[in-house]
């Protein structure tokens, strides 16, 4: 038998002879699901809390710097110069003030009630803005009617409706919001109109392919996909709504209105005690940092991280 012949049952017998050898696993082709997540994996870093100390020095210690710096030069300008306390006080001058302010509960009276003014004034215009915006977004012949006035409302002083507002409501705590609704409102609706002309086509043309229309694709597709500009009006509308309230509590004094920072600062221009000026002011900026710092920056920031436009220890 030639040889080719009797080899046959070797090869194609019932029983298997060894299995060929395969390449190595990391040339086998990956599966279209394992590229994908190895191309997701390359593109995100998964996020390390970062250490104690290297946030003390990164966001911590250089705002105290400025702080402290423009304190040495305040103190340097009025050791310099000796101007009068009554026109010029120093930093320590304002410091006894405050003392004294906080001691006797005046200052925490003051701020407690503008920030209870500029917190609830703020969510009302909110609940009011939002829907007004989405409605005039998805309407074009609406947004080509009234655009133009809220954009002239927006850029209009809003301490220009308080004499309005007074002969309206009187000294009472209406004219007060009707100021801050109307300083909040147009740059909310702003912020949202700014973040729908932001959105893809391609989201609106899927929506509509899955049924959305009317409120469903305002609420589910068009406000989730406009959240960055929405989140910007917001900003700037709290801006313009703490601002508001101060031209307002600055101007409306009196009546069954209630006593908040603005009425300090008239306060202490009214006798001429520029060191309650100067600590009315501080407590005004003091509270426009810490909600800036305390509630819009994180948002804004985890926002923009979840969308992939803000790298994970930025």
């Amino acid at each position: 038998m030639p040889p080719e012949t009797a080899a046959l049952p070797a090869v194609a017998g019932t029983r298997p002879g060894p299995a060929p050898t395969t390449a190595p696993a990391q040339a086998r082709p990956a599966a279209a699901g394992d590229e994908l997540a190895g191309l997701d994996a390359l593109q995100t870093e998964r996020p390390r809390r970062a250490p104690v100390g290297q946030i003390l020095r990164t966001k911590v210690a250089p705002p105290l710097v400025a702080l402290l710096f423009g304190l040495l030069t305040w103190q340097l300008f009025v050791a310099l110069l000796d101007p009068r306390p009554d026109v010029v006080p120093g930093p320590f001058d304002v410091a006894r003030q405050l003392g004294v302010l906080l001691a006797d509960g005046t200052l925490w009276g003051a701020l407690g009630t503008s920030l209870w003014r500029g917190i609830s004034g703020f969510l009302i215009a909110v609940a009011v803005a939002t829907p007004l915006g989405l409605l005039v977004a998805q309407r074009q012949g609406l947004r080509n009617a009234v655009g133009p006035l809220i954009s002239g409302l927006q850029v209009l002083p809003s301490v220009a409706w308080v004499p309005a507002a007074i002969i309206w409501f009187g000294l009472s705590d209406a004219t007060v919001y009707f100021v801050v609704l109307m300083g909040a409102i147009p740059s909310i609706v702003n912020g949202m109109l700014a973040g729908v002309d932001q959105i893809p086509p391609q989201l609106r043309r899927a929506g509509q392919v899955l049924g959305a229309s009317g409120w469903t694709m305002a609420a589910k597709i068009v406000l989730p996909a406009a959240l960055p500009g929405y989140v910007a009006g917001l900003k700037q509308g709290w801006a313009f709504s703490w601002r508001s309230l101060m031209g307002a509590e600055l101007i409306a004094i009196g009546g069954s209105i209630g006593f908040g920072l603005g009425s300090l600062l008239e306060q202490g221009r009214t006798v001429s005690n520029m060191a309650v000026v100067m600590a009315a002011v501080l407590a005004i900026l003091a509270v426009g940092i810490l909600v800036e710092l305390l509630f819009f920056n994180p948002v804004e920031r985890r926002l923009l991280r979840g969308r992939g436009l803000l790298g994970p220890r930025s």
